[in-house]
């Protein structure tokens, strides 16, 4: 689990899982900062100026510019091979969701697959182990469990038909052992997957509970558990000899992901986190929101929770964020990645974050994350961790604690509020904002939008007294769901800006809302940061225009902005 959280050299060779060794060297522009002094500016590092930055959009993935979030991926990590991805993302998904590939699309995958296997690709990246354990897993959980019109379409079974003999004779035991567990879909008769048991102890568990989700079945809260302490090392000297298969771990991602994680499930992952960190330091505030934002950032939109914190953080709202540079599958702008380019400490321990919550001229924090960035890249969809991570508690409060996650997929609104309440808070709130992030909208919901929860959507609960909110100390909590119409609250209903990767867009546009720039940026901030105080009932918060305003004031004062130069500077100084 240490390389959950932080960085060392490797996980499981050979796909690599820190990212922290890209150094930009770039000019500054400065941007004269409204209300803080006549000279007053703040130095931005950049590469180009915004009119280069549609032009390097462009040029060549690998270009290092930490203006666009796609330059935030380290170059280290091998990248998969992009016939198999394609094909993942149609198969490695829910029982809805998941699309059949026609014949001549399987044919191509499994003659790319067998061709890896040979060493005979030329042209393409090499199928990894985790792409082969992700890509198998599907077609297993599909054959034995998913309804018919997500099971295997007729061109797979033909194009399966001729080439898994050849394939049989190329591919390793574990990921033959993951295509056919039982020898009973692929109508061979080979002996090998009913009799593979892995090649370590540790191989050995998560071969066990692999046979029962292969099947389409769920595993109970212990022995997830200790699946997770076996193939995710708990302590460092540990990594070299309970590490497993790549083939093995994705399928035990993905597969569980497929199968729609249970509670027990989710909780075993959420309290992984837990056991590694161990008693998280307690922050002498009043109130702590703790922010989980989806690691895999924005590609289109403004993403403004950092520019919320640095609000809220003005009246005593102090706010935790974290995350990480750079996660697929969206790869786009994240907190770390703006914390970067301005300057800011990205490196800070939870005790250091812990000094930043209690300083009277900051009262908020980054903690940066990891979490199998690297293995994710290659099996495409979102594993239980992409659930489980947004719920954590890196530093406690003595005062009251809230949660606030994201979502965008239907059905994980209620798993997360059910995490958030076995976490004890006091108040927990999940919102379907934009691109499945935090941030809600000032725009109007469109006549032709797409079906399920719309964009605002929120549910959560608060408590009705300063007690714990847990489930089994009596304490009363009211639960609510809401869809936030901004027009309701005196917001004008604009597009939201865009920011397509532009890591230097997505500040400019927060800089300016926070020197009081009206505009969509602005509204935004102001929106999220008073609608999130009133629907957790924060002090102060009850009344609704009442808290619009005082987000306001804490931009329109220049507080808010003074408070993010402050972190910028002080992160750079705080000393465990």
């Amino acid at each position: 689990m240490k390389a959950l959280l932080y960085p060392v050299d490797q996980l499981i060779s050979p796909l690599p899982i820190t990212t922290k060794t890209r150094v930009f060297s770039n000019p500054q522009i400065r941007i004269p900062i409204k209300g803080v002094g006549k000279r007053c500016c703040i130095a931005i590092k950049a590469v180009l100026d915004s009119a280069s930055i549609e032009e390097l959009r462009h040029q060549e993935p690998d270009t290092k510019n930490p203006a666009l979030s796609t330059s935030y991926r380290n170059s280290e990590f091998p990248k998969p091979n992009q016939t198999v991805l394609d094909a993942q993302t149609k198969v490695c998904t829910g029982p809805t969701q998941t699309k059949p590939l026609n014949e001549e699309q399987a044919l191509k995958v499994l003659d790319t697959i067998l061709r890896s296997a040979k060493g005979g690709l030329k042209d393409e990246e090499p199928v990894s182990k985790a792409q082969l354990g992700a890509f198998f897993t599907a077609m297993t959980i599909r054959a034995n469990a998913f309804p018919e019109p997500t099971q295997w379409s007729e061109g797979e079974r033909r194009a399966m038909d001729h080439y898994w003999p050849q394939l049989i004779r190329v591919l390793p035991k574990d990921v033959i052992f993951i295509a056919d567990p039982e020898d009973s879909i692929m109508g061979i008769g080979s002996s090998i997957g009913p009799k593979f048991v892995g090649n370590s102890t540790a191989e050995m568990r998560l071969v066990g509970a692999l046979r029962e989700v292969l099947a389409g079945g769920h595993l109970g809260y212990e022995e997830v558990q200790g699946v997770l302490k076996d193939i995710l090392p708990l302590k460092v000297e540990e990594m070299g000899s309970s590490s497993v298969s790549e083939s093995l771990l994705s399928a035990f991602m993905i597969g569980q992901r497929m199968n729609r994680e249970t509670d027990r499930e989710l909780k075993a992952y959420c309290l992984a986190f837990d056991d590694e960190l161990g008693p998280a330091p307690v922050a002498d505030v009043n109130s702590l929101t703790h922010y989980g934002e989806p690691y895999d950032g924005n590609t289109r939109y403004f993403r403004s929770t950092l520019f919320v914190a640095a609000v809220r953080s003005c009246y005593g709202e102090s706010c935790l964020l974290h995350g990480v540079d750079w996660m697929p599958p969206k790869g786009g702008i994240t907190e770390e990645q703006m914390l970067m380019f301005m300057g800011a400490n990205t490196h800070l321990t939870p005790s250091q974050a812990k000094m930043l919550l209690e300083d009277d001229e900051v009262g908020f924090a980054y903690v940066s994350q990891y979490s199998l960035i690297g293995l994710r890249e290659h099996i495409k969809k979102r594993p239980p961790l992409a659930t489980a991570e947004k719920v954590q508690q890196i530093v406690r409060a003595r005062g009251k604690e809230a949660i606030v996650a994201g979502f965008y997929h239907g059905g994980y609104e209620e798993p997360l509020l059910m995490l958030m309440r076995r976490r004890g808070v006091h108040a927990g709130l999940v919102v379907k904002g934009e691109e499945g992030a935090l941030s809600m909208t000032t725009r109007l919901r469109s006549a032709n939008a797409s079906k399920g929860l719309p964009v605002n959507y929120c549910s959560g609960f608060r408590s009705v007294n300063l007690a714990p909110a847990c489930a089994v100390d009596g304490v009363s909590r009211e639960s609510f769901n809401i869809e936030v119409n901004a027009s309701d609250y005196g917001f004008a209903s604009t597009d939201t800006p865009r920011t397509d990767r532009s890591v230097a867009r997505n500040i400019e546009l927060g800089l300016a809302a926070l020197r009081g720039e009206k505009g969509p940026a602005y509204d935004r901030i102001v929106l999220n940061a008073g609608m999130v105080d009133h629907l957790l009932g924060s002090d102060g918060a009850q009344d609704i225009s009442e808290a619009f305003d005082r987000a306001r004031e804490a931009i329109d004062s220049g507080k808010a902005l003074r408070r993010l130069l402050n972190y910028i500077k002080i992160s750079n100084k705080v000393i465990s």
